[in-house]
């Protein structure tokens, strides 16, 4: 049976990444704004950290930081290729991290109508 660390890790998983798409959604609105820098989200290595130590994760996101791209010549380093990049690829990640707590929810209901 798998430990009960890893509702809590998928919990954590998807708040950092939800975080995460906000941030992404606010740099993408913000493209045009002179002297904004794109948000980055980090989340991973706490997470990874907590895991490793046996914690149970943090459910209250990630850590925001400004990115250190080179910027325009207005200031801004929103780049919309690579925020399009992150937000496919975040998607991608909360709807796995969705499909691992579905199934994980799925075998305790399978565990209990067994008993």
């Amino acid at each position: 049976m798998i430990g009960e660390i890893t509702p809590a890790a998928l919990h954590a998983s998807l708040s950092g990444l939800a975080q995460r798409q906000r941030v992404t959604a606010d740099n993408i609105a913000n493209i045009n704004t002179p002297g904004f820098l794109a948000g980055r989200v980090d989340f991973e290595g706490s997470l990874r950290g907590a895991l490793r130590n046996g914690e149970t994760p943090s459910i209250n996101g990630g850590t925001v930081a400004r990115s250190l791209e080179p910027t325009n010549t207005n200031g801004n380093n929103v780049n919309l290729d690579a925020e399009t990049l992150i937000a496919t690829e975040t998607g991608l990640r909360y709807q796995l991290a969705l499909n691992a707590l579905d199934g994980k929810y799925n075998s305790i209901r399978t565990a209990l109508r067994t008993q």
